[in-house]
């Protein structure tokens, strides 16, 4: 059997094919399809029409590519920049009609869990209490836990590239009262999921996401050439000379680093701030790069559960899953869920 993911992204629109006979997805075919939606993002996050044309081709090739490799029906699902914006019905109503696959649009809190699954399964039970942090366009993704799931898992709004668009404008590089103004914002937003994370004391504390691998590569991890099973790490005090250095650099030059990709430059600052303060704040000296995230996650699921019986559609969307009916799935905790576990008087 072979199972497929389609990730449509605020840059990219990624396809993923992997043989599901044993308990781990073995990917046979990857494809990406760059789009970069977020730089056509309207101010208040709506996506226009040549957006949504431009995200409807690449899914629509993107699952004829699947068909070719044997699978009918990929899972695909839209991250950040289409769940948050005030049009994402509409857009995912477009797509349906232009190309019949169905985007689903996972909450926040389920992105997170499913990145832990895979973070999980990567890192393996030696890796006790574990953290898993993500920073992708739109959201950081925090998730925790002890056991195969988190415990809680929760989504911010502090994704690199939007903290870009918000704080930093059309400033390249931006200035130091800019990059100082991101960086109190993002103390403030995560100060309760800080304060639970110092709480729970993970053993150990991984990254995902192409973000987080370009920052640790700049921080000297082995470059990716090098394959996924060699061991990367980024220190604390490392990601502070980073954001030091992309900081005093404008996008062009930035994307000359090591690690840095063009695509990626720009908001490459905004990211190192998170993760940097992240870090900082939950009192993490090094963390641990997986090359599993989101996409892997789904695989496993589907893997497990032999269909995608794992996830039902908000109610009120249009799921198509078959052999689903829509219903509320379940939330993760959320960070309403998280305050009355803290006491921030310590």
């Amino acid at each position: 059997m072979r199972v497929g993911v389609i990730d449509a992204g605020s840059h990219t629109v990624r396809l993923v094919v992997a043989d599901a006979d044993g308990q781990v997805p073995l990917p046979v075919h990857t494809s990406k399809r760059q789009l970069r939606l977020a730089e056509f993002a309207e101010a208040d996050g709506r996506l226009g029409e040549r957006a949504v044309g431009e995200l409807a081709a690449a899914v629509g090739a993107a699952r004829e590519e699947a068909r070719r490799w044997g699978v009918a029906e990929p899972f695909a699902f839209a991250t950040a920049v289409v769940r948050d914006a005030p049009n994402s019905r509409d857009i995912c109503r477009a797509v349906r009609e232009r190309t019949d696959v169905v985007l689903q649009l996972l909450p926040g809190e389920k992105e997170a869990e499913l990145t832990f699954l895979a973070a999980r399964r990567w890192m393996g039970w030696r890796a006790g209490p574990m953290a898993v942090l993500d920073i992708g366009g739109g959201s950081f993704e925090v998730a925790c836990g002890r056991s195969r799931l988190p415990d809680f898992a929760i989504a911010l709004p502090l994704g690199a590239g939007r903290l870009t668009r918000e704080f930093f404008g059309k400033h390249d590089p931006p200035s130091p009262a800019e990059v100082k103004a991101v960086r109190r914002h993002v103390r403030h937003r995560l100060r309760d999921v800080a304060a639970r994370i110092r709480w729970e004391a993970p053993r150990t504390t991984v990254v995902t996401s192409r973000t987080m691998q370009q920052l640790a590569r700049l921080c000297g991890a082995a470059p990716g050439r090098h394959g996924p099973f060699v061991p990367r790490t980024m220190a604390q005090e490392d990601l502070r000379r980073a954001v030091k250095q992309l900081g005093g650099l404008p996008a062009a030059e930035r994307a000359r680093l090591p690690g840095i990709s063009p695509a990626r430059a720009r908001q490459s600052l905004a990211g190192a701030v998170v993760a940097h303060t992240a870090m900082k704040l939950m009192s993490i000296d090094v963390v641990t790069v997986c090359p599993w995230a989101i996409r892997e996650g789904i695989l496993l699921r589907t893997v497990e559960e032999g269909s995608v019986s794992w996830w039902t559609a908000p109610a009120g969307d249009d799921p198509r899953v078959p052999g689903q009916r829509a219903s509320t799935p379940h939330p993760g905790l959320g960070f309403d869920q998280i305050r009355p576990q803290i006491n921030l008087s310590n």
